[in-house]
C-alpha cells in the first residue's frame, strides 16, 4: 500500500475570494498581522501495489485529469 498527499493550490495571480474572506475573518476574531491569506485542498490517497514510481505517475495524470484545474491550479504530490 502506497500513501499520497495532493496539495492544490490557486497559482499566484489568481483570485483567491475564499482566500480574502478567511484573511477578513481572521482579523474581526482579532488576529491581526496576517499580511494574506490563500486557500487551497488536500487529498490523502491510498494506492494498492508497491510501486512508487507508477504512484507518481498515477496522481499527476489524476492531477491532471480530475483533483486539479491545470489552468488556475497548481499541485504537488508527495508519495511515502
Amino acid at each position: 500500500m502506497i500513501k499520497a498527499r495532493v496539495t492544490v493550490t490557486l497559482k499566484n495571480g489568481v483570485l483567491d475570494p475564499q482566500g480574502k474572506a478567511i484573511e477578513g475573518a481572521l482579523d474581526a476574531l482579532g488576529f491581526s498581522g496576517v499580511g494574506s491569506v490563500r486557500q487551497g485542498k488536500v487529498f490523502d490517497l491510498e494506492l494498492e501495489g508497491s510501486d512508487k514510481a507508477k504512484a507518481e505517475s498515477d496522481l499527476n495524470a489524476m492531477c491532471e485529469k480530475l483533483l486539479a484545474n491545470t489552468v488556475i491550479e497548481d499541485y504537488t504530490v508527495s508519495v511515502t
